[in-house]
């Protein structure tokens, strides 16, 4: 029997996949948990053979003392760099994949086999992003709240260079609109 401890954001995710995984013989759910902070203790009290989590519950949750797949969406890998996959410890897969591939990535994990998503791979090696350094400081305060003049002020930049940076942003993230260039760079990770 695998223990399956289940780290997702959304009940309904995780009671769509808790049904799922108790159809199967093999798989026996020990746990469900919703946020970050719950998820160290319900490994150690239930003591899982495999944790399967959303990459934004796993981040504050070292890997180590059982297998962990990761269930992420492709623009959101930057997140995954962090995670030591090089080890057998950790899988990857598309949030959005099938549940027959979390459950084959549940049981391959437990044999320590190696669970990886291409496209997620792919997606975390070119994580980096368009976004210069400096630009990315200036769509970081833009996303902070902050107006065209208190950037500029901030960063010892002209009002008319911070247009610029954020028009050239708008463009490389291939967006309308700067509300649509944060939203898009910080759900890729780059801010």
């Amino acid at each position: 029997m695998i223990r399956t401890l289940l780290a997702l954001d959304g009940a309904l995710v995780l009671g769509a996949l808790s049904f799922v995984l108790a159809a199967e013989d093999d798989i026996h759910v020990v746990a469900k948990v919703d946020r970050a902070d719950e998820v160290p203790a319900a490994v150690r009290d239930q003591r899982p053979d495999v944790v399967v989590a959303d990459l934004d519950l796993v981040e504050g949750f070292t890997p180590g003392a059982c297998p962990v797949l990761v269930l992420a969406h492709p623009h959101r890998a930057r997140g995954l760099r962090r995670l030591p996959c090089a080890s057998r410890m950790v899988g990857m897969l598309r949030s959005d994949t099938a549940p027959q591939r979390v459950i084959d990535g549940i049981r391959r994990l437990a044999r320590r086999e190696p669970v990886l998503d291409a496209e997620l791979v792919v997606a975390a090696l070119r994580s980096d992003g368009p976004l210069t350094s400096r630009e990315t400081e200036v769509l970081t305060l833009t996303a902070a709240g902050a107006p065209v003049a208190e950037v500029a002020l901030s960063l010892k930049l002209s009002r008319g260079t911070v247009r610029n940076h954020l028009a050239r942003i708008t463009r490389k993230v291939g967006a309308r609109t700067r509300v649509e260039a944060v939203r898009i760079a910080g759900e890729a990770g780059w801010i």
